[in-house]
């Protein structure tokens, strides 16, 4: 049977994810493990509630593997921690210039403005957002509202970091089969495997809004079909990219995921040597059919 390592407030959403009967060893973060000689640490990474990277230190040299991360500081996830290194291993799904991110005051401000629009004309706002992690951020974004309603699969990862001793605005779980028709003024966060469902469809007088660091581009919404759309993004954008390489002050970079090619190319333009691998990064997709199925 496989065997996961991982920060301890991952551990219920493997299990969640994954199967409670999985093999899984937790470590606080900067604590070492040794593995076959390897010194084996974990560190944050900012991108969700215990994400880490992971440092590797073999025969004096030592290798970061980023994994996914941000810069940012979202209030909820523990804030990136640079980590010195002779390799830095780097993400890079939003790898280019004119991908840059507002602070994060400011686009928590424009959703909540967007939401105080809505609630003064009756209208239910619609928000959808991967329900691990980023449905977490939406929450903290509106955290004060009475009225925050989520989606089945999103309560199940709220419940898991709660277990957890994690601290989540209060929410309401929406039952699709009776509630819908009598929202009104309300917030409701789902996730993106719903747009354009028959659920949401049967929310009267509803605006929708996407929340993705994709929307920093314009006619991504208009493709997409929302209402509205704000570029919060769980991953790093181009200048915190460029911040995480120069303060791992690594000697090499290894870039994957995303626009490798690009960002890769840039960093030996400056002076970073730098090369493009292929890692098995997972494809940044919903995966919550199985918990949405149970409610259906």
């Amino acid at each position: 049977m496989k065997k996961y390592l991982c920060h301890k407030l991952t551990a219920p959403i493997l299990k969640l994810r994954l199967g409670k009967d999985i093999k899984v060893q937790t470590l606080e973060y900067a604590e070492t493990l040794i593995i076959n000689s390897v010194k084996v640490s974990l560190f944050p990474a900012g991108h969700l509630i215990g994400s880490a990277q992971v440092r590797l230190e073999s025969q004096g040299k030592v290798t970061v593997v980023s994994g996914d991360y941000k810069i940012q500081d979202d209030g909820l996830s523990t804030p990136f921690e640079p980590v010195i290194c002779h390799e830095f291993i780097s993400e890079s799904t939003f790898g280019l210039p004119i991908y840059n991110w507002l602070p994060v005051s400011q686009i928590n401000q424009n959703l909540r403005d967007w939401v105080a629009h809505n609630k003064r004309n009756g209208i239910n706002s619609v928000i959808i957002g991967y329900a691990l992690g980023k449905a977490q951020r939406i929450m903290k974004a509106l955290e004060g509202y009475q009225d925050l309603y989520v989606h089945y699969a999103i309560s199940k990862i709220n419940t898991a970091f709660i277990n957890s001793g994690i601290t989540l605005p209060a929410y309401k779980d929406i039952d699709f089969n009776n509630r819908p028709k009598d929202l009104k003024g309300e917030i409701i966060i789902v996730p993106p495997s719903l747009f354009g469902s028959n659920m949401l469809k049967n929310i009267p007088n509803a605006q929708t809004a996407i929340c993705s660091g994709w929307m920093q581009v314009r006619g991504a919404r208009r493709w997409r079909s929302a209402d509205a759309g704000f570029a919060i993004s769980d991953h790093a954008d181009w200048s915190g990219l460029l911040t995480a390489v120069k303060e791992s002050q690594a000697e090499k970079v290894y870039v994957t995921h995303g626009f490798k090619s690009v960002f890769a190319r840039y960093l030996n333009e400056i002076g970073t040597e730098a090369e493009e691998i292929t890692t098995a990064f997972g494809v940044e997709e919903e995966t919550d059919e199985n918990l949405i199925k149970e409610q259906q």
